[in-house]
Formats: structure tokens, C-alpha cells, sequence
């Protein structure tokens, strides 16, 4: 279960990784359709705009939500350390202290 909502979460950060280099900047940048003819004339330059702004808002809220599930199934899965270390400590601890006996 972990596993399968780990990949989707890596697909998800590719995802928006991808989408903030295609959304077209204030100085241009890596951004698609700068001017009205590079489009292609599929889509107004407004239109990708919104469009970019809508897919990277909705992959966030998908990434944020894969972060928590992962989080919450983690917590479940493996004990404390700090736990364990307390458990080691007290295993490995001599209860009563020891006299040197042959002087």
C-alpha cells in the first residue's frame, strides 16, 4: 500500500515540477505560448494561463494529500526510535550494581 501511494506521490512532485516550468512567467521565462501565434491558436493565452494555474493548484492539493496519507501510514507501520532506544537501554542495563570480588 505504502509503496503504490509512494509512486504516485514521485509522479505527482515530476507532475508539478513540470507544470510550474510551462506556466509563462512576467520576464517569459520556460513559459509556453508567448506570443498569440506560438500557441498554435489552441488555446488563448489567458486561457493556458488559467488552465496552468488550475492543474498546478490541483496537483498541489493532490501531493499535499499523498504527504499526509504517507505520514499517517508511516506512523502506523514502524515503532519510535526514541522507543526503541529506551527499550535497549533498558534490556542492557544492569539492575544491581556489581562489587569487585579478589582484592
Amino acid at each position: 500500500m505504502i509503496t503504490v501511494i509512494l509512486v504516485i506521490h514521485v509522479i505527482l512532485a515530476i507532475c508539478i515540477i513540470c507544470a510550474v516550468l510551462l506556466q509563462k512567467s512576467e520576464g517569459g521565462g520556460l513559459g509556453i505560448g508567448g506570443s498569440g501565434s506560438a500557441g498554435g491558436g489552441f488555446m488563448t493565452a489567458r486561457g493556458t494561463a488559467n488552465f496552468m494555474t488550475k492543474l498546478t493548484a490541483f496537483l498541489g492539493g493532490c501531493f499535499f494529500l499523498t504527504s499526509i496519507v504517507l505520514a499517517l501510514l508511516s506512523s502506523n507501520e514502524a515503532p519510535s526510535i526514541a522507543n526503541e532506544v529506551n527499550k535497549t537501554i533498558e534490556n542492557n542495563s544492569i539492575k544491581e550494581p556489581t562489587v569487585p570480588l579478589g582484592n
